[in-house]
């Protein structure tokens, strides 16, 4: 089992040939980060007729957006009451209502640029583990079927059929949903950025940002861009102390194993219609196939710098629990990607100063809130109409106590999973 990203390897969507910024230049505005929120918001201001120049420090992608399980999940984490009470009725209607159509937005991209990474459109599926879980699920559907979602709660020989294991008694379909290859979509952002008039920069790291008399300069290693505004699109990924974004999260990982491509007559009855899934534990384990037939297993924690032999174990026993037919199981290789958390499991919109806007905490929904965020951005750097974010921007208190936060739930993690490796947790 190799320690690489499975998307990267099996993505069809070329790398857009970026060079790094090596000079001095201005824009209208600059984006730090090339990931989905980044891209997303480079992309809609160059649609707009916006000079955009966005850097990157690594390649693209290099981040969680290219590492994550792939999910094109609609709404927020915590469900649609929950997020009422913790961000009020406006708000939350507000977010509900703009997170509930992004995979419609995100398959809208894929289909209006003809990006290839394997994109589905069959919905997702929420597991309930045990009979506390089924209670969960029960109250999720009604929730979002009082909004008139189009979900279903699936029961029987019609749950074992869509998700192929009889561990299983209850499961959530969302029909607005689907799965893609994440790196895939990405690269394919990136190319229709640049095909629109966006200029992007690779391997350019920003090493602080200044006031320029009007302006904002963001400084490279071995250039400079010069602009009025300024996008902070660095998400997880955020280390820098002069980046205030690095002040509204606390990072965690989530770490993915993927088997060889299984054949069908062995693996065809598990996930039949292409769902992505995950289940109702404490810490949830995922699963889904990619284009392939692979079975790939995931589950929140750190995989790096594990021994090989803890992840196996761990992986060995969600396989061997959920899907028992498919035997003895090989795994071909193993990664991990971070995701940025917030105490109260909503995101934050932000401008820390003038001209400056960042956003962070999407909680592991980070495909359809990057780019729906993008997209709203993109409007209000226009208009300055902030209507298209699932959030207004207001300012926030920091997140207090962060190590504390990441330690905590990174020690809660790994203990669980210990749990799991040694048959004390079921």
């Amino acid at each position: 089992m190799k320690n690489r990203c499975l998307w990267y390897d099996t993505s069809l969507e070329p790398a857009p040939m970026l060079e790094r910024l090596n000079e001095k230049l201005t824009a209208e505005v600059t984006v730090i980060g090339g990931g989905i929120t980044g891209l997303s918001t480079a992309l809609h201001l160059a649609e707009a007729g916006v000079d955009v120049l966005l850097i990157e420090a690594g390649e693209i992608p290099s981040g969680g957006s290219g590492r994550s399980v792939g999910l094109v999940n609609a709404g927020l984490w915590i469900p649609p009451d929950d997020i009422l009470e913790t961000l009020g009725q406006e708000d939350g209607e507000r977010a509900n209502t703009l997170l509930g159509g992004a995979p419609a937005e995100v398959f809208s991209l894929i289909e209006r640029h003809a990006i290839d990474c394997d994109a589905t459109r069959t919905g997702t599926l929420h597991l309930a583990h045990n009979t506390k879980g089924e209670g969960d699920l029960a109250r999720r559907a009604e929730q979002f079927q009082r909004r008139g979602a189009p979900v279903e709660l699936l029961g029987g020989d019609d749950c074992y059929q869509r998700v192929g294991t009889r561990r299983i008694r209850r499961a959530l379909l969302d029909h607005r949903a689907g799965t893609i290859n994440p790196a895939a979509y990405t690269r394919g952002l990136a190319r229709a950025a640049v095909k629109a008039g966006a200029r992007l920069y690779t391997n350019s790291p920003a090493c602080g940002v200044t006031r320029h008399a009007e302006d904002w300069l963001v400084m490279t290693t071995t250039g400079s861009v010069r602009a009025p505004r300024v996008v902070f699109a660095t998400n997880a990924y955020t280390e820098d102390h002069w980046n205030r974004v690095r002040d509204h999260f606390f990072p965690g990982h989530f770490f993915q194993v993927a088997s060889p491509p299984l054949p069908e007559e062995l693996a065809g009855d598990i996930l039949p219609e292409g769902q992505g899934a995950w289940d109702t534990r404490m810490v949830l384990s995922s699963m889904r196939r990619d284009a392939e037939g692979r079975l790939i297993l995931g589950s929140l924690g750190r995989g790096e710098g594990r021994p090989v032999a803890w992840i196996r174990c761990w992986a060995d026993r969600i396989q061997r629990h959920y899907f028992p037919q498919l035997g003895k199981m090989d795994w071909e290789c193993t990664w991990t990607g971070r995701i940025a958390f917030t105490p109260e499991h909503t995101l934050r919109l932000f401008e820390p100063a003038p001209g400056i806007l960042g956003v962070t905490g999407f909680n592991g929904r980070g495909v359809t809130t990057g780019t729906i965020v993008g997209k709203g951005f993109a409007h209000y750097l226009v208009t300055g109409d902030d209507s298209l974010l699932p959030l207004p921007i207001r300012s926030h208190r920091p997140v207090r106590a962060r190590p504390l936060w990441s330690s905590g739930y990174e020690s809660g993690f790994t203990l669980y999973h210990t749990g799991q490796c040694l048959r004390v947790v079921t």
